[in-house]
């Protein structure tokens, strides 16, 4: 029988490393309430820490990180939290774009942009330009993201394409995701507690290693990302199969 398509990256994907790390940065509301402050007090903090870990990601050697800044089921909180979040995100790129691109950060926007105000949308298209050459880490900003969302609207371009359905698989539904270009995630790691994965990256999470930590993320740190990457080595990823016959396939 024909070894399974692209056997041969699975058995050599079992590095100690993993090459693609997502977190679902979660709890910069409980961090502000647990201290009698405003959610919005919180969610400032969350954005001080982002630097922080994108630079103890590059130290160690991770090429691609993936950030859950906005779903698109976000937009259910109340309108100041929004007004205040969507300020907030416009003041962070401004602020830290040029120090991110001296860094050789390669950022890209994942999401419904169009959603998104004006100002922040211009924001996000001059960072994205300003830094695309960039290769010393590719960092993605999930904004206004959700895995059916994702999902659908790849759905949507390949019927508009007018793609016959002999000919669409795995490779041509993933050309169309937002995430086209970028491996799938190794290891997810949410903070704060919880124990889902609130629509993020549903189609390129299937075979991800979940962990999660109850640290809310504004107290996030490298050495929290450190025990993650070191739980992450001791894991063995099998993809459905047994390693033992999946080094068989290749040899």
């Amino acid at each position: 029988m024909q070894a399974p398509r692209r056997m041969d990256a699975l058995v050599q994907s079992q590095p100690s490393l993993p090459h693609h790390i997502a977190i679902i940065m979660d709890g910069n509301g409980r961090w502000a309430q647990q201290r009698g402050l405003p959610r919005l007090v919180g969610h400032h903090a969350g954005s001080k820490n982002v630097g922080s870990i994108i630079t103890a990601a590059i130290s160690r050697g991770i090429p691609y990180l993936t950030l859950y800044v906005f779903s698109t089921e976000n937009w259910l909180r109340p309108s100041y939290e929004i007004k205040g979040l969507m300020r907030l995100l416009s003041e962070v790129i401004a602020r830290e774009v040029e120090g991110l691109h001296r860094q050789g950060v390669q950022l890209r926007h994942l999401g419904r942009r169009d959603d998104l105000p004006a100002v922040l949308q211009r924001r996000i298209r001059r960072a994205v330009e300003l830094t695309q050459a960039n290769s010393a880490i590719t960092v993605t900003i999930a904004l206004n993201y959700g895995g059916r969302a994702d999902i659908v609207d790849a759905m949507r371009a390949i019927a508009e394409r007018g793609i016959p359905p002999q000919q669409i698989d795995e490779d041509c539904i993933a050309a169309f995701l937002g995430t086209h270009g970028i491996p799938d995630p190794d290891l997810i790691i949410r903070t704060g507690g919880e124990q889902r994965f609130s629509n993020f990256l549903l189609w390129q999470a299937a075979y991800s290693e979940y962990w999660t930590t109850p640290v809310l993320w504004p107290d996030f740190n490298a050495e929290h990302l450190d025990q993650a990457i070191g739980d992450y080595a001791h894991r063995k990823r099998r993809f459905g199969g047994v390693l033992d016959d999946l080094a068989q396939c290749v040899e």
